[in-house]
């Protein structure tokens, strides 16, 4: 095998990392530096970790290329998705509430949030897995759309690979991301909590520590 090829080869095995509720731009070039692949910047409104397309839009302005950017939106309007995907510049939408398959067909790639109960959470996927890019496996918790900061059934997540790829969110830490990666092989990992000094703010310690344990893992 040419050696290019074999180093490409790895690098896409690679298990992707999105630190996800960023809110500063302090926050993003470290989580850059230390080699997060991707940043997600919340626009529900009722969420700790909420930032406005203005905001969002002047901090993406600032990042370097290559750096791939999710806006997550739950239960919004196509054309308000539309309006913050104009004005932010981001490359994926990330849908965390209830949305049909159809509502999933927009202007950007797409990852649609499902939140894990049982294995029967993941009936929905096959309706999505034609038109979405990814899913995005988060922990189930009553009256709440994400950031539950608590880990589900990782043996769940293997099976929904059969269905499509997974990005493994719900609970993860520096000191569990280590053995996620390495029980469920998933495409991506997402943290958000998990790296926080508090809602809406991350600690760079823990950030630096769980992209190093994730990159060792995988």
């Amino acid at each position: 095998m040419d050696p290019a090829a074999g180093q490409a080869a790895r690098h896409d095995c690679m298990t992707k990392i999105k630190i996800c509720g960023i809110t500063n731009l302090d926050d993003a070039r470290a989580a850059i530096d230390f080699g997060a692949d991707a940043l997600g910047f919340v626009f529900f409104k009722e969420s700790p970790r909420a930032i406005s397309p203005k905001k969002a839009a002047a901090i993406i302005a600032k990042l370097p290329v290559f750096i791939t950017t999710v806006g997550v939106f739950v239960d919004e309007p196509r054309a308000e998705i539309q309006k913050t995907v104009e004005e932010t510049g981001i490359d994926v939408i990330q849908l965390h509430g209830e949305e049909s398959p159809e509502a999933c067909r927009l202007s950007r790639r797409v990852i649609k949030g499902i939140r894990v109960k049982s294995l029967e959470s993941l009936e929905p996927l096959a309706r999505y897995r034609n038109i979405v890019s990814a899913f995005l496996l988060d922990t189930f918790e009553p009256h709440m759309s994400g950031g539950t900061g608590r880990v589900f059934n990782w043996d769940i997540a293997v099976e929904a690979k059969n269905l499509g790829r997974i990005i493994l969110a719900g609970g993860l830490t520096p000191e569990n991301i280590s053995e996620a990666i390495r029980q469920v092989k998933p495409y991506a990992v997402d943290v958000s909590s998990g790296v926080e000094l508090v809602k809406g703010e991350k600690d760079h310690q823990k950030m630096r520590l769980f992209i190093e344990r994730a990159k060792g893992a995988g």
